[in-house]
């Protein structure tokens, strides 16, 4: 009896130890699985650039019900254009020549554009394909002085707080040698600024809310066909995606709350005095894969 009480202290800061380890070891795991459930911190992040199609609606969409067009949608008669193989590589050619003039322009002339060309370069725009047809895009054209200077205004102010907060050294490096910075006087200069606004969801005729597949890519496509159309219009842009300028430029341009700023375009000829940085684009077998 003596030899167990002079060894019973001795088995109780064992299983002391042990307890201890085994706490230790499970906390461990819990950090493990609490880190990799976590995203880093990106300060730069833009919460309106976030797609929302993999979040589900709330239940009042009504999983039953057809949200898209008619439930029957007629079929047509479709004839596509067909060329000769030699006019076939002439037109991508020519196309091809004519798009790689395009240029980030942020030396924009005052000069005024006419109006029925910018009808024509968002209608072709809206010709985009979109996740179930959906078409979630709204191009906003401001050409009304003030209101333009407002939209300068919020944009460099934010613009100011990211290049010296939200966006890092690396970043910011990599953006001295193109010379830009937070000042963006075309945004008064440019005859049109248009603001290119996803939809990430709609209303149903009985109000409840649609979904807007691929909301993000659909409008992105739509942008990539925007400016091809200014290129072959003559026009000349700069894309400019002003980080956590969303909220504010929705708000001033009375806005709905389901439609997130993705892109802003100041639209114009260029200056006489414009200048670009000298790049080079990759060339094709740094870009195209053959299997």
């Amino acid at each position: 009896m003596a030899l167990f009480s002079s060894l019973t202290p001795v088995f109780i800061a064992i299983i002391c130890v042990l307890i201890g380890v085994i706490m230790k070891k499970t906390n461990g795991e819990k950090e493990k699985r609490d880190t990799k459930s976590k995203h880093p911190s990106r300060p730069w992040v833009d919460e309106d650039l976030k797609d929302g199609t993999d979040h589900p609606l709330e239940e009042e969409e009504g999983e039953e019900e057809w949200q898209g067009l008619e439930e029957n949608v007629a079929h047509i008669p479709f004839t596509g254009e067909r060329y000769s193989e030699a006019e076939m590589i002439e037109r991508s050619q020519t196309f091809y020549e004519l798009l790689n003039k395009r240029r980030s322009v942020r030396f924009l002339s005052d000069e005024p554009v006419p109006r029925e060309v910018i009808d024509n370069v968002i209608r072709t725009a809206g010709t985009s394909p979109s996740g179930a047809h959906t078409e979630p895009w709204t191009f906003v054209v401001v050409q009304d002085p003030s209101l333009k200077h407002k939209i300068r205004e919020i944009v460099e102010e934010e613009e100011e707080i990211n290049y010296k907060k939200r966006m890092g050294d690396r970043w910011v490096n990599d953006l001295k040698r193109l010379r830009t910075n937070w000042i963006k006087e075309y945004l008064d200069t440019a005859p049109y600024l248009i603001l290119i606004f996803k939809q990430v969801y709609g209303r149903l005729p009985n109000g409840k809310k649609k979904t807007h597949y691929y909301n993000e890519i659909s409008v992105s496509i739509a942008c990539g066909i925007l400016l091809a159309a200014l290129q072959n219009a003559g026009l000349y842009t700069v894309t400019s995606t002003p980080l956590n300028c969303g909220p504010q430029l929705r708000e001033l341009l009375q806005r709905p709350a389901n439609e997130k700023l993705l892109l802003l375009l100041p639209v114009g000829y260029s200056r006489k005095d414009a200048t670009v940085p000298a790049l080079t684009r990759k060339p094709l077998e740094d870009i195209m894969v053959v299997v």
